[in-house]
């Protein structure tokens, strides 16, 4: 959960909120604030008028105590070459360590508009104020805009169900953000829908890809629509299939679904195929698609268990990293099983049922058909 906005103090303070309630969350691990604020850090205040009353500026106290602190070469850089072999060292002058160790030894230090120890020096206690402040040490941005992130993991529990929980949180939390400020959720969640969104576009896709095909094969649109009625039985096969294996909803999932969808197109593209031909041969329709799906048992069930007995191995999820393409089997068998069933006995009956009005032809050769 990335929260966006200016104000970082109150951005903050909705995270740790935020992230106290994810914990709470079943299956929500390592929940934490990407940015803390308790950084310890001396804030020095300078006096301006003070300053520039001793013919000092703010520029003067900084580069000061930057001399003192970090040496000079943040002040005004100085190099030493060797003149033996040529090679530029850069010369650093600060003070030592143990001289800094108390806000005393700090308020003592010595500030000059040119350098320290000239006889206009000044002790940073007449010019500036030192207190103690907590600060973050992570600054981090999106976009230009200062963000604060909260951070967690997933365990023992799939990332849409805790997703599912945390959406009433972070609806709840965009009503106390502050003014220009949103929360947007990102990470592996953004990267699940995304994928979600793709695969779902990609399997309506297909269907309608499917469809337009078949017309333009069978040159029919009646018989195309018959071989797809057996698609939403793949669709509920896949979705059984999944549940009874307890199986959570991921990309290879969808993946298995499209797979499905294809092994029982050609099925029942072969049901129909058959019914058309014996409706050519003047059987009625309930007769035609009857033998037709008497007749083509045969190659559908060897179709369908060739690819269930080949899944079968991978959705049992065995050896180094089986778990992760187990659901594909888990939904191409579920699937393809209940595409099966309704291909020999649900799509014959839509078949008959379509073309109830067809008059059978006579089979003499002599009449002209």
């Amino acid at each position: 959960m990335q929260i966006v906005g200016r104000n970082q103090a109150a951005s903050h303070a909705i995270a740790v909120q935020l992230a106290e309630q994810i914990k709470k969350i079943p299956g929500a691990v390592d929940v934490r604030v990407q940015q803390p604020d308790n950084w310890p850090q001396f804030r020095i205040s300078v006096d301006r008028s003070k300053a520039a009353e001793l013919g000092l500026t703010e520029q003067n106290v900084a580069n000061s105590v930057l001399l003192s602190l970090s040496g000079s070469t943040q002040v005004q850089p100085a190099y030493w070459i060797d003149p033996k072999i040529g090679v530029q060292y850069l010369i650093n002058v600060r003070a030592t360590e143990y001289a800094m160790d108390s806000v005393q030894q700090l308020n003592a230090m010595p500030i000059s508009a040119n350098q320290p120890g000239t006889s206009d020096a000044q002790i940073l206690a007449n010019l500036a104020s030192i207190s103690r402040v907590n600060v973050s040490p992570v600054v981090s941005h999106y976009n230009v805009i200062p963000v604060i992130d909260v951070y967690g993991n997933v365990d023992g529990r799939d990332l849409g169900g805790v997703l599912g929980d945390l959406q009433p949180l972070v609806e709840k939390v965009k009503k106390d953000l502050p003014r220009g400020g949103s929360i947007v959720v990102r990470g592996q969640a953004e990267t699940m829908r995304s994928s979600f969104l793709g695969l779902a576009i990609g399997l309506m896709g297909a269907i309608v890809l499917i469809y337009f095909l078949l017309v333009v094969n069978f040159q029919s649109w009646l018989d195309p629509f018959i071989i797809i009625t057996a698609l939403p039985a793949a669709l509920s096969g896949v979705v059984w299939g999944l549940f009874l294996s307890q199986t959570t909803l991921s990309v290879p999932a969808l993946m298995g679904a499209i797979m499905s969808l294809g092994v029982a197109t050609a099925n029942s593209v072969l049901v129909v195929t058959f019914a058309r031909e014996n409706l050519q041969r003047g059987l009625d329709p309930i007769a035609a698609a009857l033998e037709a799906g008497v007749g083509r048992i045969r190659p559908v069930l060897m179709t369908a268990l060739a690819m269930v007995i080949g899944m079968l191995p991978m959705s049992l999820g065995l050896g180094e990293g089986g778990e992760q393409n187990a659901p594909l089997g888990r939904a191409v068998i579920g699937g393809l099983v209940f595409a099966t069933i309704a291909t020999l006995f649900f799509v014959p009956i839509v078949f008959s049922f379509m073309h109830r009005h067809h008059k059978p032809q006579s089979t003499n050769p002599s009449v002209t058909p």
